[in-house]
């Protein structure tokens, strides 16, 4: 049984951070390779069912990655590039950090998932330092998943502790990556970066319109 149960948003509450999870494991291509980021998106492992022949990748040398352990599966010699203790599914391989980079920078992922500070109307990513003094930068292999992923989501709140948005017109912060992102998945909806706009395809406790005058940013509607 998954420990962390997702649960909707109910009318004017945002979604929780499992629930988002489960969105993002549910919308995989069947048999995608798929990097999780550091942070927030690690909880997708938790969520793709037995048998969803997606190949979990992460970054410090695994392939075929399963979900959190718990208890008794604790290893801590198997960890995930956050040094999460994880398990490992049939069929796992463990190989050098500079062949996972070179998996990642090659264009063998399928999907990447990331946190991020800001996502631009235009698909630019800043995940790695708000440029505020003291701030401590985590480089980490973010702008290689940019880059190298044939599809980057994003795994964030819509807005700020202090309500600022997240999605922008333009970056503030030191960027990641230009033009990578394709998906947003947030507490508030799912939106997709497109050459036309961002694209709304589902929203949670709040209406289109009233999202877009929130964000300050013009909203379309998703193709499917």
């Amino acid at each position: 049984m998954n420990p962390h149960q997702p649960r909707r948003g109910t009318e004017g509450q945002p979604l929780d951070k499992h629930t988002i999870a489960a969105l993002i494991a549910r919308d995989f291509p069947d048999g995608a390779f798929v990097n999780l980021g550091i942070g927030q998106p690690t909880l997708v492992a938790d969520h793709l069912p037995t048998g969803s022949g997606i190949v979990l990748h992460t970054e410090n040398g695994m392939l075929n990655m399963g979900p959190a352990a718990q208890g008794s599966e604790i290893d801590p010699d198997l960890t995930n590039a956050g040094k999460v203790p994880v398990t490992e599914l049939p069929g796992a391989a463990y190989f050098h950090h500079a062949d996972s980079f070179a998996m990642m920078r090659g264009g063998h992922l399928d999907v990447c998932v990331l946190g991020a500070f800001q996502v631009s109307a235009a698909g630019d990513l800043a995940n790695w330092h708000t440029g505020a003094p003291g701030a401590i930068p985590a480089v980490g292999g973010a702008m290689d998943l940019a880059i190298g992923a044939k599809q980057v989501f994003v795994m964030m709140t819509l807005f700020t502790k202090t309500g600022a948005p997240k999605l922008v017109p333009q970056c503030t912060y030191p960027l990641t990556g230009l033009g990578c992102v394709n998906r947003v998945y947030s507490d508030l909806a799912i939106l997709d970066i497109t050459p036309e706009g961002i694209a709304v395809r589902e929203t949670f406790g709040i209406g289109a319109d009233e999202l877009s005058g929130r964000l300050g940013l013009p909203l379309l509607s998703a193709r499917n």
